[in-house]
């Protein structure tokens, strides 16, 4: 499974890293790359655990850098 996503409403690159590095420890998650000056944020990770895997993505996302939105890409 492949999740695309826009990301705005991060202010550093420090800030990103930190957040790729959590996003990456989410249990079914393979991949989460997060590209500062594009804003765009990859996450790979196992097919039946999509939905768990959506919601812990936008929970950390919410808790790390409150003032971001995400908007899921085709």
């Amino acid at each position: 499974m492949k999740l695309n996503y826009k990301i705005t409403g991060i202010d550093c690159p420090n800030c990103a890293a930190k957040l790729e590095r959590k996003l990456g420890k989410i249990d079914g998650v393979q991949l989460a790359a997060l590209n500062f000056l594009t804003s765009k944020l990859l996450i790979e990770g196992e097919d039946e655990k999509e939905s768990e895997i959506l919601a812990a993505v936008e929970k950390l996302v919410a808790k790390m850098e409150p003032d971001a939105v995400l908007k899921k890409l085709n």
